[in-house]
């Protein structure tokens, strides 16, 4: 699946082991040139960036606050004066930093959560947006949660922004169409990352995780590749289901 030519950004890609740094890593393989983000821990997408410039391709890290109109477009602005127009946009910046159900979870908590989840996604889609349409060619691809399809005790804030993903997914696939950008989101079940409670969440999901275990966020990554290319240029509003049988009847 070549993605020779085409210039990348991925959001929240600074983590070690996180699903950003191998949707990074991925569209990179297959040939794309690739920006990287982070905000509170930077030096893990500079580091994510070298690592892609060892497979032959081009890239630059970018400090963004995500949760920062003004910030988002500086960053993005960066990045095509350095590696030329975003043709490929992958939200995944994401923050889930607690379980609070929603008598206990204050405004400014909630608020906060949506604006790294869904306002960022929609802050870069506008960034990128205009130099999108002009070429007649963009890929946006939000990696969204199953929070965001079935809820989730204590997240009211991180689920109902995961929500918001799909739906502004499939709103990027309505308008992008006749400028042949499509918009679709990836739906993740629970992937081994750095991300806390990841192995309280999987002991407690038991069988319901059809494989008994944590998706490697390579394989989360794989998916997004596809999305990028060619081959999934009829595919648009879709919901691709990464969730490893959680949304399924297991007993």
């Amino acid at each position: 699946m070549s993605l020779k030519g085409k210039i990348a950004f991925v959001s929240g890609s600074s983590g070690l082991h996180g699903i950003g740094r191998a949707i990074a890593l991925a569209l990179a393989r297959d040939g794309a040139d690739v920006a990287t983000s982070g905000f509170g821990h930077f030096e893990g997408a500079e580091a994510v960036a070298e690592e892609i410039k060892k497979l032959g391709r081009k890239s630059i890290a970018i400090k963004m606050d995500v949760r920062d109109a003004q910030d988002v477009q500086k960053g993005l602005d960066k990045v095509k004066a350095e590696l030329g127009a975003v043709s490929i946009l992958v939200n995944n910046a994401a923050q889930m930093g607690h379980f609070i159900r929603i008598h206990k979870e204050t405004i400014e908590e909630f608020d906060n959560e949506v604006k790294v989840c869904l306002h960022s996604a929609f802050y870069c889609i506008k960034a990128v947006w205009a130099d999108m349409c002009e070429n007649k060619w963009g890929r946006v691809i939000n990696i969204s949660s199953i929070a965001g399809v079935m809820g989730g005790d204590g997240q009211a804030s991180y689920g109902a922004a995961k929500a918001g993903l799909i739906a502004l997914a499939k709103t990027v696939a309505i308008e992008g169409a006749r400028f042949n950008i499509t918009g679709n989101a990836v739906i993740v079940g629970v992937a081994q990352t750095d991300a806390p409670l990841v192995k309280e969440a999987t002991d407690s999901l038991g069988k319901k995780l059809l494989w008994r275990r944590p998706a490697d966020p390579e394989e989360i990554a794989n998916a997004v590749a596809y999305l990028a290319s060619d081959k999934a240029k009829y595919m648009s509003g879709a919901t691709m289901n990464m969730m490893g049988g959680l949304d399924l009847f297991v007993v």
